[in-house]
């Protein structure tokens, strides 16, 4: 009977034994397999949330540049865009608007003219490229213009304001083929209708030849202008 009691008390103990490495193997006092889920001093949750930081701090920068960018992109107009407005908003000039007139430029010889240009109308119009003029009949093309005279932006007459154009009528010699002219047409570009014009003084000797007239300008520019 003693001897029974012995053998129950080992396998007793032997059973305990084999429990308690069973829970150790499954971590049951912190030594075994960790669970699932980063620990409280695992470095890698602070890294990440650092790096979160600082994308969502780029993004936040990047989103007020392009805010500025954008708000900057909205803003003023430059003055050539300004100007290039106001004269796509100015209509053309006729010759209802504008009141067309001749002076000689310089004294004798008489070999340039000055076309003035001024805006009689109660409103702003544009004078477009240069006048179309024609001296006489038997030339009835326009005289050619010269391109360095081109204005870098169109004219565009407020009311009660002039613009020029000087026009060369020969060149001033005593063996030149000219013809006498004592009134001739100025048609103004785009806009259709025709002026007639009154020659200054005794009228004007012309050669088809040599004639050439410059753009409209607002005001006579030495060197431009000579033609």
């Amino acid at each position: 009977m003693s001897t029974f009691r012995q053998r129950t008390t080992l396998l007793a103990a032997a059973s305990t034994a084999v429990l308690a490495l069973a829970l150790t193997a499954c971590g049951g006092d912190g030594s075994g397999t960790k669970a699932a889920g980063p620990a409280a001093n695992d470095p890698a949750p602070a890294a990440a949330a650092g790096r979160n930081a600082d994308q969502a701090d780029t993004a936040k920068r990047t989103g007020a540049a392009q805010h500025t960018g954008s708000s900057h992109h909205t803003g003023a107009k430059s003055p050539g865009t300004a100007k290039t407005s106001r004269s796509a908003a100015a209509p053309l000039c006729t010759t209802e608007d504008v009141a067309v007139s001749a002076a000689y430029q310089d004294g004798p010889p008489y070999t340039h003219l000055v076309l003035t240009a001024k805006n009689t109308s109660g409103h702003s119009c544009m004078l477009k490229g240069y006048p179309e003029i024609q001296f006489l009949e038997s030339h009835r093309e326009n005289v050619p213009a010269v391109a360095k005279s081109k204005p870098a932006a169109p004219v565009v007459l407020t009311p009660g304001a002039p613009a020029y154009a000087v026009v060369r009528l020969s060149n001033g010699g005593v063996d030149e083929d000219t013809e006498p002219v004592t009134a001739f047409s100025v048609t103004l570009q785009g806009s259709g209708g025709l002026a007639t014009v009154k020659a200054p003084g005794a009228g004007l000797a012309v050669d088809p030849a040599k004639w050439a007239t410059g753009y409209w300008t607002y005001e006579l520019r030495n060197g431009a202008d000579d033609i």
